[in-house]
């Protein structure tokens, strides 16, 4: 059996976690615990952050620590966050988040982060996520009607992870624009459970790519 705790951005993320991923690595025996940044969620600057994942580590020395946290709109001091020029996205939050395993690593490598700790920033931001089965999107927030326009905005990016992070073009800036009553606490995970993991996996590699890392773990175990 293997414990991982994951340091979330917020209520959405802790949800997901829960009701999405945690049922995708139990039959693997990986057993993961979502974490509220600083207990409450919300402003993502990188000492919350830094304290969040060294306390995780310290108080379990025998589990693993990951975080779900929002490309878009991270907080100020994250290591690695002004990027060479000319990165492809993922390039990017890959970047970022090598460097801020290297920050942990130095700030505490008595508690082995080296192997223990699983940086993942999602790609651009959680609704990215959701972008990956438009239609079960439309369908998971009770507007069927929207689902052409969603496919519309999924098939003008190569992946739903691409979708931008302009502050009016952010993947939750859209679907506000079609649906102002949207509200990511309560759709946000409705929506995810209507899309499914196994659509997300397909069509989001760097989301694909992290689970695949949790998977691993239980295997690591055996």
């Amino acid at each position: 059996m293997t414990r991982v705790y994951i340091v979330v951005e917020g209520q959405t993320e802790e949800s997901f976690v829960n009701e999405v991923l945690a049922p995708a690595l139990t039959p693997r025996r990986v057993y993961i615990y979502p974490i509220l940044l600083g207990g409450k969620g919300g402003n993502t600057n990188y000492a919350r952050v830094q304290k969040d994942i060294l306390r995780q580590l310290k108080q379990d020395p025998t589990a693993y620590c990951s975080t779900m946290l929002d490309l878009y709109g991270l907080g100020k001091g994250f290591p690695g966050t002004r990027l060479p020029p000319n990165l492809s996205n993922l390039e990017k939050v890959t970047h970022i988040e090598q460097e801020v395993k290297k920050d942990i690593i130095a700030q505490a490598p008595d508690l082995c982060p080296d192997i223990r700790f699983i940086p993942y920033l999602q790609l651009h931001e959680y609704e990215g996520l959701l972008f990956s089965d438009p239609a079960a999107f439309a369908q998971g927030i009770n507007q069927s009607n929207l689902a052409n326009q969603f496919q519309s905005i999924r098939e003008g990016f190569p992946t739903p992870e691409d979708i931008d992070d302009s502050p009016t073009t952010a993947p939750s800036k859209r679907v506000l624009q079609l649906c102002p009553f949207y509200r990511k606490v309560l759709n946000g995970t409705q929506a995810a459970l209507a899309v499914g993991i196994d659509a997300m996996r397909r069509e989001c590699p760097h989301f694909r790519a992290w689970v695949e890392r949790l998977e691993a773990l239980g295997v690591e175990q055996r």
